[in-house]
């Protein structure tokens, strides 16, 4: 018996169930990461960094926003984004996790309702775990389902403010949100539309700002937009109201007592959004490309979902893990989903599309999953 039995116990369960879960290093085609535009190791991205770093731009804040950390740096960035995706303001973040739950432990309040769908992030959910809100799921995608839990809540004599919490593309199953039909439910209870937008941002929308673009601005909206996926880079921005970025900043324990991102990282943010603008072509061909891999695809069971990400169903956690680790084996980058990232039952290889791979490797991953059948 050890100090840590309970938890040597817990990853020998996980391992008996074939969810334990090991860091590797990278290695093989991209078929992987978030690098959705390829930005992380662009030109403009390391010529931006260089000429941030020439100018003195700190690779540390040195200290919280709220002490000695606030660099010019951050501020350019949200002012630059809140014009970007067009919010009235925008605060920066040193990751999407954090900004998430920072964003669910603070906005709502007590005696308040935040009604999510049933597949929403993680960080969502610890959010709501420290959070002072009552909280109720939602069947996936389904505004009607959302409605009648509101109207239900206002019937047994809830109060407060309604939050209606989603993804605007869903992370494992690359499909998208009703997002019209979700801002009438909110626009019908007076409630709070929280959009995550983390894998849609940069991709879709005019100059990549993302589905719910046509939405921001509106004072019951608030949207998450993460750095570390088609920006290339790290940390998030949530975009709002005014009074959404001052509470967060008077009452988010997660902000006001965090180190700030880092300088340098927000000047490289800066950048990608400019990249989002004068580049349309990079999202040009990420569309291409997702057009070409459902085509070539869809004979290996893999499912269209016009986004560019690509879920092969397996169901058994071992099986996808087996598929993962021999496609591993033949120089693709792929992993396998298993519970509880996922529900049970519907473990997956969740195939990434990025502007890393082309065509012809595309079409030596189908012929590798031909052979696994």
């Amino acid at each position: 018996m050890t100090l840590l039995q309970a938890l040597v116990d817990d990853l020998t369960t996980l391992n008996d169930a074939d969810r334990l879960r090991r860091l590797q290093p990278r290695g093989g085609v991209d078929f992987a990461s978030n690098d959705y535009l390829a930005l992380a190791g662009a030109p403009r991205m390391r010529a931006a960094v260089e000429a941030a770093l020439a100018r003195g731009v700190p690779l540390g804040s040195g200290g919280s926003r709220l002490l000695r950390g606030n660099d010019p740096e951050h501020e350019a960035l949200e002012a630059e984004a809140a014009t970007f995706f067009g919010s009235e303001t925008a605060l920066f973040f040193s990751s999407g996790y954090a900004a998430n739950s920072a964003l669910f432990a603070t906005l709502p309040q007590r005696g308040d309702l935040v009604v999510y769908d049933a597949l929403i992030h993680a960080s969502t959910h610890e959010g709501m775990r420290i959070g002072r809100a009552a909280t109720s799921a939602a069947k996936h995608n389904d505004p009607s389902a959302i409605d009648e839990t509101i109207a239900a809540w206002r019937r047994d004599g809830g109060v407060g403010r309604p939050w209606i919490a989603v993804e605007s593309l869903y992370s494992m199953d690359g499909d998208r949100a009703p997002l019209g039909d979700l801002m009438a439910v909110a626009e019908r209870h007076e409630a709070m539309l929280l959009i995550d937008e983390a894998h849609a941002t940069g991709v879709f929308g005019d100059r990549g700002r993302g589905l719910a673009a046509g939405l921001e601005g509106q004072e019951n909206v608030v949207t998450l937009r993460t750095c570390g996926k088609a920006l290339g880079c790290e940390g998030a921005l949530l975009c709002g109201p005014r009074t959404m970025r001052d509470f967060l900043v008077n009452r988010a324990r997660g902000f006001i007592f965090s180190t700030a991102p880092s300088p340098l990282i927000a000047a490289a943010v800066r950048e990608s959004l400019r990249i989002l603008a004068d580049e349309p072509g990079r999202r040009a061909r990420l569309a291409a490309l997702i057009a070409f891999a459902e085509r070539t695809l869809a004979p290996c069971g893999v499912t269209a979902t016009g986004s560019q990400i690509l879920p092969l169903m397996v169901g058994a956690d071992a099986v996808a893990m087996e598929m993962a680790n021999a496609l591993q084996a033949a120089g693709f980058d792929v992993r396998g989903i298993r519970p509880p990232t996922v529900p049970p039952g519907t473990a997956r290889l969740r195939l990434s599309l990025t502007l890393n791979v082309t065509e012809a490797e595309i079409t030596a991953l189908a012929d590798a999953l031909k052979e696994l059948k």
